[in-house]
């Protein structure tokens, strides 16, 4: 028999506030067991097999009397019995407490907490600076596999938010997009790719495809942290390294960071508010791959919005270089979601982003009306998996651009706007034309020098506007109804 931690049974609750301490207490007891149990193994102890079980939430409806049809999340879609199982309640204290919170009030029934049946991988069970291995030799690591649960990967799918999801019978509902295996799978992924623990993640996120813009929001971090006056309290660099609003007295027990010997692959830096509100940019690089694979793993943490600032391609010999393209549809040839996403499913814009996004322009540019016209083009953005698509027979490319009415052209915007529509996370598209090469306009070392510093800071405080301006929606109105399915998951 395997060695347990002390059962927790289950328990219904009808505030938030009991939930969300019962889902604590019984994590916190099967991650300390782990550990307890791994220090032992690898200073040599010889044990059996020992296991830990992640805490579930549990609500069952009886009734086909819906909840306020105007809210876009925080209800259950009918009768059953719907459920999740939840991991990191540190992390996520604020956003399990509100899930939990609008499930009590919106079908006014209990909530059960309990243990699930579902194993926690000892590697989850980690702290931020635990090692596993330690100085084990090979052999003792491969015993680990008989002694411990190691991270299953046929239980971390992403059939739910696919909507592709079999229910077995008799078994419950989900009631969230991601299950606790799929989440910390994502937060150590985090990690790796961009080089800062997920606490610091924001919950508006900018992606960008270029250097430049990540200086620029490099230099204006450091602005606003001497800036006593600034709703930043912290600035966050890879390595976690942490620097505080100059008035502010760095957390007790708070570890320094420290830059990392090189940089990640996707590296991230975090604008931090107290109320997690503020504005993480990340470096995705080139290429739908990389746009893929981080917002696979951002949307864990279920951020309020993403926004891609980069440049494109200007398809239109009407436009100019340093011209914005606010994208109202996607043209997708990037291919990394065609199994996940299939190219018959519309990305539709999203009118709180869209908004949101012009009236950053307006006011940074301080223009408006017909003369925003000449800096601003809305339409359709294609996205290609081909750097050199420029190279390819004229009659290819070039016919489907025009014939999909497509003004800009990168290899990234779709991506992310279709992983939001995918994983429910408000998305939107600005970006800025740094060549034409339809019209013979290729990017020489020179002219890019001059196009970067013109239009690189404008850009990076355009979608720092955009942020504000979303910031002050009502998170049940940013979270629009149009991304939900037929029986759409009650957590946000």
């Amino acid at each position: 028999m395997p060695t347990l931690p002390d059962f927790t049974a289950p328990a219904r609750f009808d505030t938030a506030e009991g939930a969300l301490a019962q889902v604590q207490a019984i994590y916190r007891d099967s991650t300390e067991h782990l550990r307890r149990a791994l220090a032992r193994f690898v200073a040599g102890e010889k044990m059996g097999r020992v296991r830990a079980f992640y805490p579930f939430v549990r609500v069952t409806t009886t009734t086909v009397a819906r909840a306020d049809s105007r809210l876009s999340y925080g209800f259950v879609s009918g009768p059953g019995t719907y459920e999740t199982t939840l991991t990191r309640p540190d992390l996520f204290a604020s956003y399990y407490a509100e899930q939990f919170r609008l499930l009590l009030k919106n079908h006014g029934v209990s909530l059960e907490v309990g243990t699930s049946s579902s194993p926690i991988p000892v590697h989850f069970s980690l702290a931020e600076n635990d090692h596993l291995e330690g100085s084990m030799p090979p052999e003792r690591r491969l015993l680990l596999r008989d002694l411990f649960d190691l991270p299953d990967l046929a239980a971390m799918d992403d059939s739910i938010a696919n909507g592709t999801h079999i229910r077995p019978s008799g078994a419950a509902f989900p009631l969230s997009l991601f299950n606790a295996p799929r989440v910390d799978y994502s937060l150590h992924r985090l990690r790796h790719y961009s080089g800062t623990a997920p606490e610091h993640f924001q919950n508006f996120v900018l992606f960008t495809n270029y250097q430049f813009y990540i200086d620029e929001f490099i230099k204006l971090g450091h602005a606003l942290m001497r800036d006593p006056a600034s709703d930043y309290i912290a600035f966050v660099e890879p390595g976690n390294v942490v620097t505080h609003r100059a008035d502010l007295t760095p957390t007790a027990g708070t570890t320094p960071g420290a830059p990392p010997p090189r940089l990640p692959q996707m590296p991230a830096y975090h604008l931090v508010r107290a109320d997690s509100s503020g504005i993480t940019m990340v470096n995705i690089g080139v290429g739908p791959a990389n746009a893929k694979t981080i917002t696979d793993h951002v949307a864990v943490l279920r951020p309020h919005a993403w926004l891609m600032l980069g440049h494109c391609a200007g398809l239109r010999n009407s436009q100019q270089l340093g011209d914005y393209v606010l994208a109202h549809g996607y043209m997708r040839e990037d291919h990394v979601l065609d199994e996940e996403l299939p190219l018959w499913v519309p990305i539709p814009a999203l009118a709180e982003v869209q908004v949101a996004l012009e009236q950053a322009v307006a006011d940074v540019t301080q223009l408006e009306g017909y003369e925003l016209k000449r800096l601003l083009r809305t339409g359709t953005v294609a996205s290609t998996d081909n750097r050199n698509w420029e190279l390819l027979p004229n009659e290819g490319p070039e016919r489907r651009f025009s014939q999909s009415r497509a003004v800009a052209l990168d290899m990234e915007s779709a991506t992310i706007a279709a992983n939001g529509f995918r994983f429910r996370v408000p998305y939107g598209t600005l970006l800025c034309v740094s060549d034409k090469p339809l019209h013979g306009e290729i990017k020489l070392p020179g002219m890019a020098n001059t196009f970067y510093r013109e239009r690189v800071d404008q850009h990076l405080r355009i979608g720092m506007r955009a942020v504000e301006l979303l910031r002050q929606e009502r998170p049940g109105r940013l979270h629009s109804r149009k991304l939900r399915s037929f029986a759409e998951v009650a957590f946000q």
